[in-house]
């Protein structure tokens, strides 16, 4: 018998549960460490049942795991084997792993057709039609992820070492980078060949800080982004029909808008919730009473 719902947003960063009713409304939030399956699935494990204690807890509820179904939304979802492991492992009475796009697609869009682009250190983007989910792109740092933030940081330090080697002009832009370098490329390339796709992506928000002031290298590279999601966007939303919802996301997604082509700037439009609420949504669609509607889990 299913009392509870539950709803998972889990990534790299952090762990947030919402704790709802049979009916979809949120008693008790909770929220811990890292939970991606794919890099650390007993972490992950131990992190997504310590943030639903903590939502039993604000619920002033006692814990019981086995009356509950779940929805967890992870990050590493997309290998089987990470899967598998951890869903023998999680204590619910029912369970279900999906991607930590689709439950951010629910709560943006809702249940209808529309359509989302997930735009921070990487990038993915997701449509649904009709109840079909498709999506594009996240093939992950080193071939895929056009537009994000790693791809903005990685083309900062390519487009200063240009600049130095007098490839490209340089600007206020290039010599900021260098700075940071001691005005050593080599500093840069030890760097590089160290770096993981957020250490990179530290250098985005300066990519566009500059490009607002103007400087031609900043918007050389914030164009060449927005050309990139500009492309994936001309896929995603030619998926859904024209009055579907179409939501940009992530830690980029009120920079990138100004830059975009007016086809998709025009179209853009702030999300319904967000993506904790879109995992209680699907768990009350697919294991509760009611329809998800009244789940709004907030921050």
């Amino acid at each position: 018998m299913v009392d509870y719902l539950i709803g998972i947003d889990g990534g790299g960063t952090s762990c947030r549960a919402a704790l709802a009713d049979a009916d979809g409304t949120v008693i008790g939030r909770g929220k811990s460490g890292a939970s991606n399956i794919l890099t650390d699935p007993d972490t992950a494990l131990k992190h997504i049942e310590e943030a639903c204690l903590l939502a039993f807890a604000e619920a002033g509820r006692a814990p019981d795991f086995a009356r509950c179904a779940a929805i967890l939304g992870l990050a590493g979802n997309n290998v089987g084997d990470a899967v598998n492991y951890v869903t023998a492992r999680l204590p619910f009475g029912r369970s279900e792993i999906v991607s930590d796009g689709l439950i951010a697609l629910e709560g943006a869009v809702g249940d209808g057709d529309g359509a989302i682009g997930i735009v921070g250190t990487g990038t993915i983007f997701f449509a649904r039609t009709g109840g079909v989910v498709r999506s594009v792109g996240g093939w992950g740092f080193q071939v895929s992820d056009l537009g994000s933030g790693a791809r903005l940081g990685q083309l900062a330090l390519q487009e200063s070492l240009l600049a130095y080697d007098g490839m490209r002009p340089a600007g206020d832009f290039t010599r900021f980078i260098l700075s940071g370098f001691d005005n050593s490329p080599d500093a840069i390339v030890e760097f590089a060949r160290k770096a993981r796709p957020g250490d990179f992506g530290r250098y985005a928000p300066s990519v566009f800080d500059f490009a607002g002031k103007g400087d031609e290298n900043a918007l050389h590279l914030v164009r060449t982004g927005a050309a990139a999601i500009d492309d994936a966007l001309d896929v995603i939303a030619g998926l859904t029909a024209s009055s579907g919802r179409l939501c940009l996301l992530g830690g980029l997604a009120g920079l990138y808008p100004a830059y975009l082509s007016p086809r998709h700037r025009g179209r853009l439009s702030q999300p319904l919730h967000d993506a904790l609420t879109g995992a209680v949504q699907l768990a009350a669609r697919r294991f509760g009473a009611g329809t998800g509607r009244k789940a709004e889990v907030g921050a």
